[in-house]
């Protein structure tokens, strides 16, 4: 092996190799830039360690923090934005249709639920009912199976059957070919 095997998270202290920094200090106020010397300095003074958080920029941005502290944080928020990948993903867009939508608009619903579908999203097609339509409750039916057909088995699949609530036909499309149990 080369050297000693690589500390966990960002660089610190003398890991930073950058000649400059700009420096937010320990109660997150931006302190500008300065020689990586004198904030390493400042950071021992308050008994804490300089971070480097934002490697990418120029200069690189560090903070005066506790590194303990600072992992514990950075992994909270993995676990946090983790947490939230899930309910974003689990985004629920909703699409209605009238039972005598004409192609175009129909063709316009389909084309925004592949994107949904490709973005990860969970769909809910609507069909609308409005006064009269209450009778044609099949042609309800007949379009959420069209619109079934038309988004292909490889793109999503339907959660369930097609569903009536009151005035509403739903459906609801999961992402990606479905899972065999």
């Amino acid at each position: 092996g080369r050297g000693p095997p690589k500390p966990r998270g960002p660089p610190k202290n003398e890991d930073i190799r950058a000649r400059e920094v700009r420096v937010i200090g320990s109660d997150r106020s931006n302190l500008g830039v300065m020689k990586t010397s004198e904030a390493l300095s400042m950071a021992r003074e308050e008994g804490l360690d300089l971070v480097e958080v934002t490697p990418g920029a120029d200069p690189p941005v560090c903070r005066i923090v506790d590194f303990g502290k600072f992992m514990y944080e950075q992994e909270k928020k993995k676990k946090e934005a983790k947490k939230g990948q899930s309910k974003a993903k689990s985004a629920v867009k909703e699409l209605k249709l009238r039972p005598n939508t004409d192609v175009h608009d129909y063709n316009v619903r389909l084309k925004k639920c592949l994107q949904f579908l490709g973005k990860g999203n969970k769909v809910k097609i609507t069909v609308v009912f409005a006064g009269r339509d209450m009778a044609y409750k099949d042609k309800g039916r007949e379009l959420l199976a069209r619109f079934q057909e038309d988004i292909g088995e490889e793109n999503g699949h339907v959660d369930g059957r097609p569903n009536m609530q009151g005035r509403q036909m739903m459906m609801f499309i999961n992402p990606g070919p479905k899972k065999e149990k």
